[in-house]
C-alpha cells in the first residue's frame, strides 16, 4: 500500500480505531501499533504518536502522566466527553459507508 494512500485514507481510519479503543480503556502509543498490526496495517511510532498528539490537541483524548515515573514511560490516553460524541456521530458515518461500499456494488 503505498504511502499516499496511507496518508490521505487510513489515517482517519487509524482515527477511529483509537476513539473506540480509548471508549473501551485507557491506551497508548504501543497498544494502537499493536491493534493496527492485528488488522494487518504497518504503522510506525512516527504515524501513531504525532496522530495521538493531533487527538489530544483538538480535545478528542486526555493524556495521563499521573502513573509515569519518568519521561520515558508511557502517556495513556483516555477518551473524553467530546471524543465520545465524535466516535457516536462517526459509528453511524461507518455504517452507513460500509453499507454502500460494501453491501451496494
Amino acid at each position: 500500500m503505498s504511502n499516499e494512500i496511507q496518508r490521505e485514507i487510513l489515517l482517519s481510519f487509524f482515527k477511529v480505531h483509537i476513539l473506540h479503543h480509548a471508549a473501551e480503556e485507557p491506551v497508548y502509543g504501543q497498544s494502537i501499533m499493536q491493534e493496527l498490526r492485528r488488522h494487518g496495517y504497518e504503522v510506525s511510532p512516527g504515524t501513531i504518536y504525532p496522530v495521538l498528539k493531533r487527538m489530544e490537541a483538538r480535545g478528542w483524548l486526555a493524556a495521563s502522566d499521573s502513573k509515569r515515573a519518568s519521561s520515558k514511560d508511557r502517556l495513556e490516553y483516555t477518551l473524553t466527553a467530546d471524543g465520545k460524541k465524535v466516535l457516536e456521530e462517526l459509528r453511524g458515518k461507518v455504517v452507513e459507508l460500509y453499507e454502500e461500499v460494501c453491501l451496494h456494488k
